[in-house]
């Protein structure tokens, strides 16, 4: 049975298992219906014109987890930011960890999406902003919307600043055969609250008896995340992608801004098999502040797709987009950005800018940076660059005894340094980093 045809068989069998508002039973049955109009996007739809989903859906994916699989923290604390404290939601193979995760209601809500979805006292939450923002027509999102039954839900009330970062965590142990996992995220910042997030999607090799650590099973992550900034509010949220070559990720994300609110997203891509970053943002008041960043180091036969909206629909408004991508080997790249103004949003500001090296001939680049303008009162630019380290400056280094490798690691690393300087959490910042130096092969001699 190919995979779209199970998982519409499996739909009533989910429906019957889950507790949750009756209020959501047509939401998911529409949702349903269009993606078995639609079916898995192929090549043939522009959006999807140069990423294929062919080789991922072959796998016979598991719909639901047929083991109750547990980690101990010692096996998984290099992919916390240990280093301070944080809260934490941690779901193993789509379950929700208790004993990894650091959840609150003291304040502020950083809890479990089932619990938002089936308990009376979020309802009015849940009716006002679940599945308001997220596509109806995006197949793999309107998948993710018939499915949804777990995720973060994160809710700051009014003038509050979170003190410490929140993370939201998705482990895959490998134990399933092949796993499909659909995690629901909806995060609610209200008006003058501050909030930081990081979001990470992590396969586990699996531990034999003999001790000896074997490839984990293919893995895919099919996950929306609805994000509300109201009046003021100031969101800063990161998205960590450093998985085993076994996973693939569809990473959809809609985020609706209010007046004065600033809301940043950096994506920093290093793993996986094939992943595809959909980012929209949507304009819904003045003086709105909207940042799109982005660092993609691959290699190998390794795809990464970033497709970006941004829809300026109201006035005196702001949007930055720098995107900077490193392919080695036979990887490609694909950056699709699309900035929107809309008649009545004058005197917006827009910038989209797209840097990429190839360090191999085989490699591959596609970018279609795009401007649609409606408005006449405006200052929108894109730009998009191609090419190879500058050998006039690795010269230069290794006249002054610095080793090629080393020399060609700093020139890669300050191409990327625009971005890096832009997290603002210290122990993160330093975390990406060594993760590029890693990836890069090198000891930078540096710590930020």
């Amino acid at each position: 049975m190919e995979l779209k045809e199970k998982l519409i068989s499996s739909f009533m069998a989910f429906e019957e298992q889950i507790d949750v508002l009756n209020e959501l039973h047509d939401v998911r049955t529409s949702a349903i219906k269009n993606f078995e109009s639609k079916g898995f996007p192929t090549k043939k739809e522009e959006a999807w014109k140069y990423t294929s989903l062919n080789s991922i859906l072959k796998n016979d994916f598991s719909v639901f987890p047929k083991h109750e699989n547990t980690i101990e923290f010692a096996e998984v604390k290099k992919y916390f930011l240990h280093e301070i404290d944080t809260y934490k939601v941690i779901f193993v193979d789509g379950k929700f960890s208790s004993f990894l995760s650091a959840t609150t209601h003291d304040g502020l809500d950083v809890c479990l999406m089932s619990s938002a979805l089936s308990k009376p006292k979020y309802k009015l939450a849940i009716d006002e902003y679940f599945n308001k923002i997220a596509s109806k027509d995006e197949t793999l999102t309107t998948l993710n919307t018939a499915f949804a039954s777990e995720g973060a839900y994160v809710n700051i009330p009014k003038s509050k600043v979170v003190e410490k970062p929140i993370e939201i965590i998705y482990f895959s142990t490998g134990k399933e055969n092949a796993l499909l996992v659909q995690p629901r995220n909806l995060i609610i910042v209200g008006e003058n609250a501050h909030v930081q997030i990081i979001e990470r999607h992590q396969s586990l090799n699996e531990t034999r008896a003999n001790g000896e650590r074997s490839e984990a099973n293919p893995v895919l992550t099919n996950s929306v995340t609805e994000i509300f900034a109201q009046k003021r509010a100031i969101v800063d949220y990161y998205k960590v992608q450093n998985d085993l070559q076994s996973a693939n990720l569809i990473d959809n994300t809609y985020i609706a801004q209010k007046d004065q609110s600033h809301a940043s997203v950096h994506t920093f891509t290093f793993g996986g098999n094939i992943t595809r970053n959909n980012l929209n943002f949507y304009h819904q008041g003045e003086h709105i502040d909207s940042t799109l960043k982005g660092i993609t180091i691959i290699g190998d036969k390794q795809h990464v797709d970033h497709y970006t909206l941004v829809q300026h629909a109201t006035p005196n408004c702001e949007s930055h987009q720098n995107y900077k991508t490193i392919l080695n080997d036979s990887a490609t790249g694909v950056f699709n950005g699309k900035i929107f103004v809309e008649k009545e949003a004058q005197k917006t500001d827009a910038f989209q800018q797209n840097n990429n090296i190839l360090l191999s001939d085989k490699a591959t680049i596609n970018a279609k940076p795009q401007l649609e303008i409606f408005a006449d009162d405006v200052k929108c630019s894109h730009g998009c660059t191609i090419g190879q380290l500058d050998e006039n400056a690795m010269f230069y280094m290794q006249q002054r005894g610095i080793p090629k490798k080393e020399a060609k690691a700093l020139l890669m690393y300050a191409f990327s340094n625009e971005v890096i300087e832009s997290i603002k959490i210290p122990e993160l910042k330093k975390r990406i980093t060594k993760i590029i130096a890693t990836k890069l092969g090198v000891n930078l001699g540096f710590d930020l």
